[in-house]
């Protein structure tokens, strides 16, 4: 996936690589190649954000926080460190949850709500490991109640780069003994023993490479390789199924398609967070929700207003979400729109006020030009809100027939069919509760059996015994 993710998304679909860490320190004995290099250190890059402020429920375990030597001891032998949890017939699944840290991409909610359902299981225990070297000490509040978080420098530049070229150092190095692991972004690190599943949430890089930076373009190579090395792959979608196995030939059998749950919003008429302060006279808003990168064309967004806007005096654009890759192309279409004053740009919002922007909004649009799955329009369906979305793969898959579709990269198309679902009450009235119906076939808890049912497989498959 080419992305950094917001209010995002997901398959928003992943979000980019980790940020640079500080040079790799093997925990068995000094070996002073390997000190850590100031060069490594990276640069805070948005500043304190306020989503890392610790929850008392969220508490890390402080049980399971073996001595680092001990880890690296019993990642030599393949059994689990004192101090670790042990299976006691359930699997020990060691989840990469590096996404969980920063602003909260469509990848990193992924990872939070799957971890929950699991949390909630008896037949999986989830540990969760961050590859970071600075922020490892944030992930700890960052997990869900259950999930064990372990707190190891694991710094991402010199690992990645080590399990990209030589496959080593494997994960029970890092984390202790684990059944399976999970990568959870394309990269799923090399195991002596843990079977390995690794999550693709889209195939943007293949169909799209103009759309990607040179970070994101080295994700079909890691997932080739982890494929050649017998991972299991999960994908948000069918579409993004047939299409890895489609790419990278790999065995239908190993590939499995778990739908996402819907990330759950606060009550808008108690979330206490401000909406959006619209120009005067406007009183409905087309909304819009994720990162400004190409792919979800929403400069095509901005043309598709500008075809509405003249027909529709009371009617505005609301854009929310960060400043991606692709801010410059959306910087020049507002600029150059004639009715820019009616175009209001959020920034990355926080749940609370992401609830309250769907409360108020007439629509929503999704124009995207590719997709791996898509939380914004089911958030929209669940808050009652039509949609207006791309006809996609993945987005058809998840919307059903709930949603209007329109052609990707068609700005007219688009305008049309916003246009009906404006001037049509009959119509907006159906699409909301064809979209209500919809919503509710996507849960956490079904996700979460989904994939347990997958590491059993992959476990099963390795044909390892449980220590």
């Amino acid at each position: 996936m080419c992305k950094a993710r917001s209010v995002r998304e997901e398959g928003d679909d992943a979000s980019t690589p980790a940020e640079p860490e500080a040079q790799f320190e093997p925990q068995c004995g000094p070996q002073p190649q390997f000190e850590p290099q100031p060069q490594f250190e990276p640069q805070p890059q948005c500043g304190p954000q306020p989503q890392f402020e610790p929850q008392p429920q969220f508490e890390p375990e402080p049980q399971f926080e073996p001595e680092p030597q001990a880890y690296l001891r019993a990642g030599m032998a393949g059994q689990a460190p004192a101090g670790a949890p042990t299976s006691r017939g359930s699997l020990v699944v060691a989840m990469d949850a590096t996404p969980l840290l920063g602003e909260r991409t469509g990848v990193g909610v992924f990872c939070a709500g799957a971890m929950a359902a699991l949390a909630e299981r008896d037949d999986v225990q989830v540990s969760a490991f961050a590859v970071t070297w600075r922020r490892r000490h944030l992930l700890g509040p960052q997990v869900p109640s259950g999930v064990v978080a372990t707190r190891r420098p694991m710094p991402a530049r010199p690992l990645h780069l080590a399990w990209r070229t030589v496959g080593f150092p494997p994960v029970e190095w890092l984390v202790g003994r684990a059944d399976v692991v999970h990568g959870t972004n394309f990269i799923v690190p090399p195991a002596r023993r843990a079977a390995r599943v690794v999550t693709v949430h889209d195939l943007t890089t293949l169909r799209f490479p103009e759309l990607c930076n040179a970070q994101t373009l080295r994700f079909p190579d890691l997932v080739r390789r982890a494929i050649g090395e017998g991972a299991w792959v999960h994908t948000p979608s069918q579409a993004v199924a047939d299409e890895v196995i489609s790419e990278f030939g790999a065995d239908p059998a190993r590939v499995r398609a778990v739908h996402h749950g819907i990330p759950a919003l606060p009550p808008a008429n108690s979330a206490g967070a401000p909406g959006v302060d619209l120009p005067a006279g406007i009183d409905r808003y087309i909304l819009a929700i994720g990162t400004a990168e190409p792919r979800k064309d929403l400069p095509g967004l901005v043309h598709a207003f500008d075809l509405l806007a003249p027909d529709h005096p009371e009617l505005a654009l609301v854009l929310a979400g960060p400043a991606g890759w692709g801010a410059a192309a959306l910087d020049r279409a507002v600029d150059g729109s004639p009715w820019s004053n009616r175009i209001v740009r959020t920034g990355f919002v926080a749940d609370a006020r992401l609830a309250v922007l769907l409360a108020g909004a007439y629509v929503l649009a999704y124009p995207s030009v590719y997709e791996g799955f898509g939380f914004p329009p089911l958030q929209a369906m669940a808050a009652g809100v039509p949609v207006v979305a791309t006809s996609v793969p993945a987005v058809r898959e998840v919307v059903g027939g709930a949603a209007l579709l329109v052609a990707p990269g068609d700005a007219e198309a688009l305008a049309a069919g916003l246009a009906r679902v404006l001037d049509d009450g009959v119509l907006w009235q159906r699409l909301a509760d064809l979209g209500g119906e919809r919503a509710r076939l996507f849960t956490w808890e079904e996700s979460g059996q989904r994939l347990a049912a997958l590491y059993a497989s992959a476990y099963a498959d390795a044909g390892i015994e449980r220590s």
